[in-house]
C-alpha cells in the first residue's frame, strides 16, 4: 500500500546542507557528525503525512513512496527553513544580556530565540530567522513502516513531541494516555502537552474525550534485615 496524506508512517532520515549532517534518526550519524544529544531518542519517528512533522519538501517526497522506499530529495529554502528574512535582523543593546555574548552564539531575547550576528560597539546584531534560513537541504530518507494502529499511531504522536513513551488506550471514542511517575515536572511534556491533545482531535473524528491518566502504586516496604 503506498503512502497518501494522511498515513501514519516509521521515518528514517538524515538531513544535510551542504556535507554537514544538521538531523538525523540515526544515531551512530549524530555521533559522527559531532551533533549527537545523549537526552535525545533516536530510531525512526513517527509522522503524519501532510500534517508538517517534518519539513514540507520531505513531506511531499513521502506520498506515493511503499514501505522500503528510500531515496534522496533536495529542498529549497521555501520548502525547508524558509527565506532569510531581513527585517528579522535586529539590533539591541547590549545591557540586555548578562554576560556579554559572542559572534554565532545562540540568545534569548525578549522570549524569542536568536542568533548573535553581529557586535558593535554596544550594540549586538541579532538573527531572528531559523538557523538554517535561506539554506537548501538535502534529505535521505526510508520508509520503515505503514502504521494503521491508532493506539501506537497516538503513541507515535507523544513521542514526536516529548521524547516520552507512553501506554495508551482506545475505548469507545475515550483515549486514554497512561501517565508515567512525575510527568508533571517533565518540561517538555508540559510545553507539548496541548498540542498533542489537539492533533489527537484533528486526526481522529470520532474521539470525543481524552484522558490524561496519572497513577500512583504503592511500593512495598522493605523487608527488615534479621537482627
Amino acid at each position: 500500500m503506498a503512502v497518501q496524506e494522511g498515513s501514519f508512517v516509521r521515518l528514517s532520515y538524515t538531513g544535510k546542507i551542504g556535507d554537514r549532517v544538521f538531523d538525523t534518526t540515526d544515531e551512530s550519524a549524530a555521533k559522527e557528525a559531532g551533533i549527537h544529544n545523549a537526552q535525545a531518542v533516536y530510531g525512526p519517528v513517527l509522522v503524519r503525512v501532510g500534517s508538517r512533522h517534518v519539513v514540507i519538501g520531505l513531506d511531499d517526497a513521502l506520498v506515493g513512496k511503499e514501505p522500503g522506499d528510500e531515496g534522496t530529495v533536495e529542498v529549497p529554502p521555501e520548502k525547508a527553513f524558509g527565506a532569510h528574512d531581513d527585517s528579522r535582523m535586529e539590533s539591541v543593546s547590549i545591557g540586555k544580556f548578562a554576560e556579554k555574548p559572542s559572534i554565532g552564539q545562540s540568545v534569548e531575547v525578549d522570549n524569542r530565540e536568536g542568533t548573535v550576528a553581529n557586535i558593535i560597539g554596544r550594540r549586538v546584531v541579532v538573527d531572528f530567522n531559523h538557523p538554517l534560513a535561506g539554506k537548501t537541504a538535502t534529505y535521505w530518507f526510508r520508509v520503515e513502516a505503514i502504521v494503521d494502529s491508532q493506539p501506537e499511531q497516538i503513541q507515535g504522536l507523544i513521542s514526536l513531541y516529548t521524547q516520552r513513551s507512553m501506554e495508551v488506550t482506545i475505548d469507545g471514542g475515550v483515549v486514554t494516555i497512561h501517565l508515567p511517575p512525575a510527568i508533571m515536572y517533565d518540561r517538555r511534556w508540559l510545553l507539548w502537552r496541548s498540542r498533542v491533545v489537539q492533533e489527537i482531535f484533528d486526526f481522529y473524528p470520532d474521539v470525543g474525550e481524552i484522558v490524561l491518566l496519572e497513577s500512583f502504586k504503592r511500593q512495598p516496604k522493605p523487608e527488615k534485615e534479621p537482627a
